[in-house]
């Protein structure tokens, strides 16, 4: 007896040290952002064998319904990663997309689908989440703007409930395309120019459910915004955020996420950072960014503070609040998880 209670306490003061031991670890992680909304950060959390699986540029992410998490890459030997929470590698697949680099989720009759942009292939494509092609979408000649495939260079989509989607061609003619489930083209909008109205960069999109009646978030990553859209495609606001090129708008809950690519301008390299904002669109965070400050009501520029990214691509946030960054031409690195605190 007198043995066994010795190994019980042993044990117990083991797992004593083990448990201050992991707390210690947690609490001395190094923590970013600002005000409610601050993270550990997780390097090594995507850290793969890179002669098995190896990256080029992490474009986007995206969670599914059963929590595993997505990562696009423009790498051919394995275009999707499946990630669970804790970064473990779940499967992988993919050949066929040399310029992959837009990644949206689809909930349709309880299912999950994936969209994927191709700007080198110049077309986007509908997927099961296990890589069957089930949609292709070819360059939007019908709407007579365009005069050749490659003039046609996507980045991004979004989907309704309905099912109808919208596809940003935001390094190509700067069009937002509307489409109906079938692929069929409803409505353009957007393209060059000086207006409200136009777009420079038009990176990403969004659809945004805050306010009741759904709008679309469009990235105008030159001009350092977000533009505001009504489903038609009428102007509505612009969303400032100077000092940030930001990449696709992220909307988890109330807060809108971004990462933004460089700072203050598209021509500073290595000068990411990531920036949140409330459902007032109001700056409450930036992770590895300058503290937002606003003066007579106006966001003053931002920039990078810390030197924790190079450039941030896309942020996918978990169904715990967490945030997973992917970032593009930053040396082959794995997505970093951070963990709210």
């Amino acid at each position: 007896m007198k043995r066994r209670s010795f190994i019980q306490k042993a044990s117990l003061t083991v797992a004593g040290f083990s448990i201050a031991r992991d707390m210690f670890a947690r609490t001395n992680d190094p923590v970013y952002g600002h005000n409610n909304m601050r993270y550990s950060m997780n390097k090594a959390w995507g850290t793969l064998n890179a002669d098995q699986y190896p990256v080029k540029d992490c474009h986007e992410m995206v969670q599914d319904k059963k929590g595993r998490i997505f990562l696009l890459t423009n790498e051919t030997k394995n275009n999707i990663l499946i990630y669970d929470k804790k970064g473990k590698l779940k499967g992988s697949w993919g050949h066929d997309f040399p310029g992959a680099h837009g990644l949206s989720l689809q909930s349709a009759g309880g299912e999950e689908y994936l969209f994927i942009t191709d700007n080198n292939r110049h077309q986007v494509y509908k997927t099961t989440l296990d890589g069957k092609i089930l949609l292709t979408i070819d360059y939007p000649k019908e709407t007579g703007v365009y005069e050749k495939a490659e003039a046609f260079v996507p980045t991004e989509t979004t989907i309704l409930d309905n099912g109808e989607f919208y596809i940003a061609d935001g390094y190509g003619a700067q069009y937002i395309i509307h489409y109906d489930e079938h692929g069929k083209i409803k409505n353009f909008f957007g393209g060059r120019g000086d207006s409200n109205a136009n777009l420079d960069n038009a990176h990403g999109i969004t659809v945004d459910k805050r306010y009741g009646r759904p709008s679309l978030l469009v990235t105008d990553r030159t001009r350092t915004c977000f533009k505001r859209f009504s489903l038609d495609g009428k102007y509505l606001e612009t969303i400032a955020l100077p000092g940030a090129c930001v990449c696709r708008p992220v909307i988890k809950g109330d807060y809108l996420y971004a990462a933004v690519l460089r700072s203050p301008d598209l021509q500073n390299e290595g000068s990411g950072f990531v920036t949140i904002l409330d459902k007032t669109n109001r700056v409450v965070s930036n992770i590895g960014g300058a503290a937002p400050v606003y003066k007579d009501g106006k966001l003053e520029p931002m920039h990078q503070a810390e030197k924790i990214f190079t450039h941030p691509h896309d942020v996918c946030v978990d169904d715990e609040e967490n945030i997973y960054v992917a970032q593009w031409a930053s040396g082959k690195v794995y997505p970093y998880k951070f963990t709210r605190v």
